[in-house]
């Protein structure tokens, strides 16, 4: 059994490149969320911080380095990492915390200063590690995978060049309109084509960036929130946090070897879409209630793939659910009202919590221009290196 928390508060700190510390920006993201909750620091109960490994030490304990930062007052203290998918990791840490009744309120908090350019393997020889496998043996980058996967839609589903631009030509209209957005400039196919390829087909336009930023929410008890006077509060319904299964016949980064099939079936379903599956049957929901959904976007093509894995539409009609404005401010299930990735770049621990962040304003109709009209239920979705699903559904 489950039950709703309640999202008191939220708040980030601007995505860019502006060249200070990861702590900086998870400080200022708690302190805005704390704010937004009318709570102050001191009454937090617990503190849930999403790691970041590029961080040193203090990235590897950010639930404390947190705590220290926005002064040392007593809470309970966690810290989680699971790659890209680290925020909902937090958020089901900070849940069980809450429904178990060992805190009221928790804070929990992402923050990232990535480096410059596309993402590369930590120092040391690893060989155990499927990620250094996959850049040291495969030559696999990111945007290389991401080109891949392109290929694959393109020769399953007939997904054209074309048909990407048109990801980046949306959401960076969407961040345009987002005052946390790094990128914050319409932009139009031809230049998206125009643009330098970087893993063919995917030209740079299509590739989301690194970046720096931070994201925050305060989570409570129902109970709390009444007490706090919040009657009809956003909240948090359903978080999965799924593993592939035995055997992963789909290509998924890091793991770019699939598994024999020869003795085993393959399941029924692919990795990415059991994340959604898992998110839906927690909160009860069907892709049909949704008001929205927010997904990773790392790649344009990698967007199209979400739409069939949350079940918007069948498999192999993502191109057109797009074309017909269906994922458009005005259609029938917008995606990535807040600009996606396209717009804010990675900054790893704090995406699935600025996800979160989105909904809950688009839930409170509080996300002024990009605001999506009478949004009740809205669905994040993102996936970690290693098999780290990622999914929380939010209702009001």
């Amino acid at each position: 059994m489950t039950a709703d928390v309640a999202v008191l508060g939220v708040g980030m700190h601007p995505w860019g490149k502006w060249g200070r510390g990861f702590v900086q920006y998870g400080a200022v993201a708690a302190r805005a969320a704390l704010a937004d909750a009318g709570i102050r620091w001191q009454d937090i109960g617990s503190i849930v911080g999403a790691d970041t490994v590029r961080g040193g030490y203090p990235g590897y304990v950010a639930g404390a380095t947190f705590a220290k930062a926005l002064g040392w007052q007593g809470a309970r203290v966690t810290s989680v990492y699971a790659a890209c998918a680290s925020g909902a990791q937090a958020v089901a840490a900070a849940r069980a915390q809450i429904l178990a009744g060992l805190a009221d309120t928790v804070l929990v908090v992402g923050a990232d200063a990535a480096p410059k350019g596309f993402f590369r393997p930590a120092g040391g020889d690893r060989p155990d590690d499927p990620d250094w496998q996959r850049f040291r043996l495969l030559g696999a980058t990111n945007p290389a995978y991401f080109g891949l996967y392109a290929r694959r839609r393109m020769a399953l589903h007939g997904d054209t060049p074309e048909d990407f631009a048109l990801v980046k030509v949306k959401n960076a209209a969407l961040g345009a309109l987002n005052p946390y957005a790094r990128y914050r400039k319409r932009v139009t196919a031809e230049e998206v084509a125009a643009s330098a390829v970087v893993a063919d087909p995917l030209r740079l336009l299509d590739i989301c960036a690194t970046s720096d930023g931070g994201a925050a929410l305060v989570l409570s008890s129902l109970e709390f929130a009444r007490r706090h006077g919040v009657t009809r509060p956003v909240r948090i319904r359903a978080v999965s946090t799924v593993t592939p299964r035995y055997p992963s016949t789909v290509p998924d980064l890091p793991d770019i070897a699939t598994d024999s099939a020869l003795a085993v079936d393959p399941p029924d379903e692919t990795f990415r879409a059991s994340i959604a599956r898992a998110a839906y049957e927690e909160a009860g929901t069907s892709p049909e209630d949704l008001s929205l959904a927010e997904v990773y976007d790392l790649s344009t093509a990698l967007e199209l793939q979400w739409y069939e894995d949350l079940g918007l539409c069948g498999e192999g009609e993502a191109a057109k659910l797009l074309r017909e404005g269906a994922t458009a401010p005005g259609g029938r299930i917008p995606v990535n009202a807040s600009g996606g990735l396209a717009s804010f770049g990675e900054a790893v621990p704090a995406q699935a919590l600025a996800q979160v962040c989105e909904l809950t304003w688009q839930l409170r109709e509080a996300a002024g221009d990009r605001q999506v009209a009478g949004a009740r239920v809205g669905i994040t979705a993102n996936q970690g290196l290693f098999g780290h699903g990622s999914s929380v559904v939010v209702v009001r």
